[in-house]
Protein backbone atom coordinates (compact mmCIF):
# COMPACT_ATOMS: atom_id res chain seq x y z
CA UNK A 1 0.00 0.00 0.00
CA UNK A 2 1.34 3.40 -0.98
CA UNK A 3 2.01 6.03 1.68
CA UNK A 4 -0.74 8.23 0.20
CA UNK A 5 -3.33 5.44 0.43
CA UNK A 6 -2.25 4.63 3.99
CA UNK A 7 -2.67 8.25 5.07
CA UNK A 8 -6.03 8.44 3.30
CA UNK A 9 -7.24 5.26 5.01
CA UNK A 10 -6.06 6.50 8.40
CA UNK A 11 -7.91 9.78 7.88
CA UNK A 12 -11.11 7.97 6.95
CA UNK A 13 -10.83 5.77 10.02
CA UNK A 14 -10.32 8.79 12.28
CA UNK A 15 -13.35 10.48 10.75
CA UNK A 16 -15.57 7.44 11.11
CA UNK A 17 -14.48 6.84 14.71
CA UNK A 18 -14.67 10.48 15.76
CA UNK A 19 -17.11 11.81 18.33
CA UNK A 20 -20.78 11.66 17.43
CA UNK A 21 -22.63 14.91 17.83
CA UNK A 22 -25.17 14.73 20.63
CA UNK A 23 -28.72 14.51 19.39
CA UNK A 24 -30.78 17.54 20.31
CA UNK A 25 -33.76 16.65 22.54
CA UNK A 26 -37.21 17.00 21.06
CA UNK A 27 -38.90 20.18 22.36
CA UNK A 28 -41.20 19.24 25.24
CA UNK A 29 -44.39 20.70 23.74
CA UNK A 30 -43.76 18.75 20.53
CA UNK A 31 -43.09 15.58 22.51
CA UNK A 32 -46.25 16.07 24.57
CA UNK A 33 -48.30 16.48 21.40
CA UNK A 34 -46.88 13.31 19.85
CA UNK A 35 -46.94 11.07 22.92
CA UNK A 36 -49.88 12.47 24.87
CA UNK A 37 -47.71 12.34 28.03
CA UNK A 38 -45.86 14.81 30.26
CA UNK A 39 -43.42 13.45 32.84
CA UNK A 40 -43.42 15.23 36.18
CA UNK A 41 -40.70 14.78 38.79
CA UNK A 42 -41.83 14.41 42.40
CA UNK A 43 -40.55 13.22 45.76
CA UNK A 44 -42.30 11.29 48.49
CA UNK A 45 -41.66 13.20 51.74
CA UNK A 46 -41.24 16.90 51.05
CA UNK A 47 -44.25 18.34 52.89
CA UNK A 48 -45.95 20.63 51.90
CA UNK A 49 -44.50 20.71 48.38
CA UNK A 50 -44.43 17.09 47.23
CA UNK A 51 -45.38 13.97 49.17
CA UNK A 52 -47.66 10.93 48.95
CA UNK A 53 -51.28 10.95 50.07
CA UNK A 54 -53.02 8.05 51.80
CA UNK A 55 -53.55 6.36 48.44
CA UNK A 56 -49.86 6.62 47.58
CA UNK A 57 -50.42 9.32 44.97
CA UNK A 58 -48.19 12.43 44.64
CA UNK A 59 -49.76 15.50 46.21
CA UNK A 60 -48.72 18.85 47.68
CA UNK A 61 -48.39 22.52 46.85
CA UNK A 62 -46.14 22.24 43.81
CA UNK A 63 -47.84 19.05 42.63
CA UNK A 64 -51.21 20.83 42.58
CA UNK A 65 -49.60 23.84 40.90
CA UNK A 66 -48.12 21.61 38.21
CA UNK A 67 -51.43 19.82 37.65
CA UNK A 68 -53.03 23.21 36.97
CA UNK A 69 -50.16 24.12 34.63
CA UNK A 70 -50.74 20.89 32.72
CA UNK A 71 -54.48 21.66 32.47
CA UNK A 72 -53.62 24.97 30.79
CA UNK A 73 -51.04 23.30 28.51
CA UNK A 74 -53.73 20.87 27.37
CA UNK A 75 -55.84 23.84 26.30
CA UNK A 76 -52.89 25.45 24.54
CA UNK A 77 -52.10 22.27 22.60
CA UNK A 78 -55.76 21.31 22.05
CA UNK A 79 -54.93 17.94 23.59
CA UNK A 80 -57.29 17.32 26.54
CA UNK A 81 -56.16 13.68 26.59
CA UNK A 82 -52.58 14.43 27.72
CA UNK A 83 -51.70 12.32 30.75
CA UNK A 84 -49.28 12.99 33.61
CA UNK A 85 -46.65 10.36 34.30
CA UNK A 86 -45.08 10.87 37.72
CA UNK A 87 -41.38 9.99 38.08
CA UNK A 88 -39.71 9.94 41.49
CA UNK A 89 -36.51 12.00 41.68
CA UNK A 90 -33.91 12.73 44.35
CA UNK A 91 -31.99 15.91 45.15
CA UNK A 92 -28.87 14.39 43.59
CA UNK A 93 -30.35 13.05 40.33
CA UNK A 94 -33.00 15.66 39.43
CA UNK A 95 -30.79 17.57 36.96
CA UNK A 96 -29.70 14.35 35.24
CA UNK A 97 -33.30 13.14 34.91
CA UNK A 98 -34.34 16.46 33.40
CA UNK A 99 -31.54 16.57 30.87
CA UNK A 100 -31.88 12.94 29.74
CA UNK A 101 -35.63 13.33 29.23
CA UNK A 102 -36.74 11.09 32.10
CA UNK A 103 -38.76 14.03 33.43
CA UNK A 104 -40.04 17.17 31.70
CA UNK A 105 -40.93 19.32 34.71
CA UNK A 106 -39.64 19.01 38.27
CA UNK A 107 -42.36 19.91 40.76
CA UNK A 108 -40.80 19.89 44.22
CA UNK A 109 -38.91 22.67 46.04
CA UNK A 110 -35.78 23.47 44.03
CA UNK A 111 -33.98 26.75 44.67
CA UNK A 112 -33.35 28.87 41.59
CA UNK A 113 -29.65 29.76 41.64
CA UNK A 114 -27.19 31.08 39.08
CA UNK A 115 -25.12 27.91 39.39
CA UNK A 116 -28.08 25.64 38.67
CA UNK A 117 -29.11 27.75 35.68
CA UNK A 118 -25.92 26.60 33.97
CA UNK A 119 -27.53 23.17 33.71
CA UNK A 120 -31.30 23.75 33.82
CA UNK A 121 -33.90 26.48 33.55
CA UNK A 122 -36.59 27.57 35.99
CA UNK A 123 -40.14 28.81 35.74
CA UNK A 124 -41.47 31.90 37.47
CA UNK A 125 -40.94 31.62 41.23
CA UNK A 126 -43.62 29.93 43.33
CA UNK A 127 -42.11 30.31 46.82
CA UNK A 128 -39.37 32.19 48.71
CA UNK A 129 -37.45 31.00 51.77
CA UNK A 130 -34.16 31.65 53.57
CA UNK A 131 -31.65 29.07 54.80
CA UNK A 132 -31.75 28.29 58.54
CA UNK A 133 -30.80 25.41 60.80
CA UNK A 134 -32.66 23.15 63.20
CA UNK A 135 -31.21 21.62 66.36
CA UNK A 136 -32.35 19.95 69.55
CA UNK A 137 -33.34 22.42 72.27
CA UNK A 138 -31.22 20.44 74.69
CA UNK A 139 -28.07 21.24 72.68
CA UNK A 140 -28.24 24.94 73.54
CA UNK A 141 -27.46 25.98 69.95
CA UNK A 142 -29.13 29.30 69.15
CA UNK A 143 -26.85 31.22 66.78
CA UNK A 144 -24.54 30.52 63.86
CA UNK A 145 -21.58 31.17 66.18
CA UNK A 146 -22.85 28.35 68.45
CA UNK A 147 -22.21 25.89 65.59
CA UNK A 148 -18.43 26.30 65.94
CA UNK A 149 -16.65 22.95 66.12
CA UNK A 150 -19.91 21.02 65.70
CA UNK A 151 -21.01 18.33 63.24
CA UNK A 152 -23.54 19.82 60.85
CA UNK A 153 -25.55 17.90 58.26
CA UNK A 154 -26.82 19.06 54.85
CA UNK A 155 -28.50 17.07 52.07
CA UNK A 156 -26.70 15.88 48.97
CA UNK A 157 -27.29 18.04 45.90
CA UNK A 158 -28.66 21.02 47.87
CA UNK A 159 -27.61 24.65 47.50
CA UNK A 160 -27.12 24.74 51.28
CA UNK A 161 -23.76 22.97 50.94
CA UNK A 162 -22.12 25.95 49.22
CA UNK A 163 -23.78 28.40 51.61
CA UNK A 164 -22.52 26.51 54.64
CA UNK A 165 -19.02 26.13 53.22
CA UNK A 166 -18.83 29.88 52.67
CA UNK A 167 -19.98 30.68 56.21
CA UNK A 168 -17.66 28.03 57.63
CA UNK A 169 -14.71 29.64 55.86
CA UNK A 170 -15.62 33.27 56.55
CA UNK A 171 -16.36 32.75 60.26
CA UNK A 172 -13.70 30.06 60.89
CA UNK A 173 -16.26 27.77 62.48
CA UNK A 174 -14.27 24.57 61.89
CA UNK A 175 -17.43 22.61 61.20
CA UNK A 176 -17.50 18.88 60.49
CA UNK A 177 -19.77 18.73 57.46
CA UNK A 178 -21.69 15.54 56.64
CA UNK A 179 -24.27 14.91 53.91
CA UNK A 180 -27.60 13.16 54.29
CA UNK A 181 -29.25 11.29 51.42
CA UNK A 182 -32.57 13.10 51.96
CA UNK A 183 -34.04 15.81 54.18
CA UNK A 184 -35.67 13.14 56.34
CA UNK A 185 -32.38 11.28 56.69
CA UNK A 186 -30.60 14.49 57.69
CA UNK A 187 -33.31 15.43 60.20
CA UNK A 188 -33.07 11.97 61.75
CA UNK A 189 -29.34 12.49 62.29
CA UNK A 190 -30.16 15.51 64.47
CA UNK A 191 -32.86 13.54 66.31
CA UNK A 192 -30.39 10.74 67.07
CA UNK A 193 -27.61 13.12 68.09
CA UNK A 194 -25.38 12.18 65.15
CA UNK A 195 -25.32 15.83 64.05
CA UNK A 196 -25.74 18.98 66.12
CA UNK A 197 -27.71 20.85 63.46
CA UNK A 198 -29.32 20.42 60.06
CA UNK A 199 -28.93 23.32 57.62
CA UNK A 200 -31.74 23.57 55.07
CA UNK A 201 -34.43 25.87 53.66
CA UNK A 202 -36.43 27.34 56.53
CA UNK A 203 -39.86 26.25 55.28
CA UNK A 204 -38.73 22.63 54.93
CA UNK A 205 -37.25 22.62 58.43
CA UNK A 206 -40.46 24.09 59.84
CA UNK A 207 -42.41 21.32 58.14
CA UNK A 208 -40.10 18.61 59.51
CA UNK A 209 -40.45 19.94 63.04
CA UNK A 210 -44.24 20.29 62.77
CA UNK A 211 -44.54 16.68 61.60
CA UNK A 212 -42.03 15.25 64.10
CA UNK A 213 -43.14 12.89 66.87
CA UNK A 214 -42.03 15.41 69.51
CA UNK A 215 -41.91 18.87 67.87
CA UNK A 216 -41.25 20.52 71.23
CA UNK A 217 -37.78 18.93 71.28
CA UNK A 218 -36.50 21.06 68.39
CA UNK A 219 -35.66 24.70 67.79
CA UNK A 220 -35.46 26.48 64.44
CA UNK A 221 -32.81 29.19 64.23
CA UNK A 222 -34.03 32.77 64.22
CA UNK A 223 -30.78 33.71 62.48
CA UNK A 224 -30.75 33.06 58.72
CA UNK A 225 -27.72 31.80 56.82
CA UNK A 226 -28.84 33.42 53.56
CA UNK A 227 -31.09 36.02 52.03
CA UNK A 228 -34.51 34.69 50.97
CA UNK A 229 -34.11 32.52 47.87
CA UNK A 230 -36.76 31.73 45.21
CA UNK A 231 -38.11 28.28 44.34
CA UNK A 232 -39.07 27.53 40.74
CA UNK A 233 -40.25 24.58 38.67
CA UNK A 234 -37.19 23.12 36.95
CA UNK A 235 -37.18 22.30 33.23
CA UNK A 236 -34.65 21.54 30.52
CA UNK A 237 -32.33 24.31 29.49
CA UNK A 238 -32.83 25.99 26.09
CA UNK A 239 -36.41 24.68 25.73
CA UNK A 240 -37.76 28.18 25.12
CA UNK A 241 -41.23 27.17 23.94
CA UNK A 242 -41.90 24.99 26.97
CA UNK A 243 -40.51 27.53 29.44
CA UNK A 244 -42.70 30.28 27.98
CA UNK A 245 -45.76 28.03 27.99
CA UNK A 246 -45.21 27.05 31.64
CA UNK A 247 -44.68 30.68 32.61
CA UNK A 248 -47.81 31.75 30.72
CA UNK A 249 -49.78 29.11 32.61
CA UNK A 250 -48.37 30.26 35.96
CA UNK A 251 -49.13 33.87 35.05
CA UNK A 252 -52.77 32.91 34.46
CA UNK A 253 -52.91 31.16 37.84
CA UNK A 254 -51.25 34.10 39.59
CA UNK A 255 -53.24 36.90 37.95
CA UNK A 256 -56.60 35.15 38.41
CA UNK A 257 -56.02 34.94 42.15
CA UNK A 258 -56.27 31.14 42.07
CA UNK A 259 -52.79 30.99 43.58
CA UNK A 260 -54.18 32.39 46.85
CA UNK A 261 -56.52 29.43 47.31
CA UNK A 262 -53.78 26.96 46.37
CA UNK A 263 -51.32 28.58 48.78
CA UNK A 264 -53.78 28.73 51.69
CA UNK A 265 -54.73 25.09 51.17
CA UNK A 266 -51.16 23.89 51.74
CA UNK A 267 -49.75 26.45 54.16
CA UNK A 268 -52.75 27.55 56.24
CA UNK A 269 -54.87 24.39 56.71
CA UNK A 270 -54.36 20.87 58.07
CA UNK A 271 -52.34 18.74 55.63
CA UNK A 272 -50.25 15.61 55.48
CA UNK A 273 -50.74 12.23 57.13
CA UNK A 274 -50.91 13.80 60.60
CA UNK A 275 -53.11 16.76 59.67
CA UNK A 276 -50.52 19.37 60.68
CA UNK A 277 -51.14 23.06 59.95
CA UNK A 278 -47.91 24.88 59.06
CA UNK A 279 -49.66 28.21 59.70
CA UNK A 280 -47.34 30.08 57.33
CA UNK A 281 -49.10 33.15 55.91
CA UNK A 282 -48.02 34.44 52.51
CA UNK A 283 -45.29 37.05 52.94
CA UNK A 284 -45.31 40.43 51.26
CA UNK A 285 -42.28 39.41 49.19
CA UNK A 286 -44.05 36.33 47.85
CA UNK A 287 -47.23 38.28 47.10
CA UNK A 288 -45.10 40.72 45.09
CA UNK A 289 -43.70 37.78 43.11
CA UNK A 290 -47.21 36.59 42.29
CA UNK A 291 -48.35 40.11 41.36
CA UNK A 292 -45.37 40.77 39.08
CA UNK A 293 -43.49 37.55 38.25
CA UNK A 294 -40.02 37.95 36.72
CA UNK A 295 -38.21 35.45 34.52
CA UNK A 296 -35.18 34.28 36.52
CA UNK A 297 -35.03 30.96 34.74
CA UNK A 298 -32.81 31.55 31.72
Amino acid sequence: MSRFKALLLAGLMMFSCGPVLAQQPVPTLEKMTKTGVIKIGYTTRNIPFSFLDQKGEPTGYTIELCRRVVDLLKQKLSRPDIKIEFVERTASNRVVLLNDGSIDLECVSSTNTEERRRSVWFSYSHFITATRFVSLKSSGINTIADLAGRTVVVTKGSTNIAQLNTINREKSLYLALVQGVSINDAFEMVTQGKASAFVMDGILLASLVANAQNPENYVLSAEALSEPQPYGLMLRKDDVGFRDAVNDALLTIYKSGEINDIYNKWFMTDIGPDGVNLNTPMTGDLKAVFDNPVNLGG
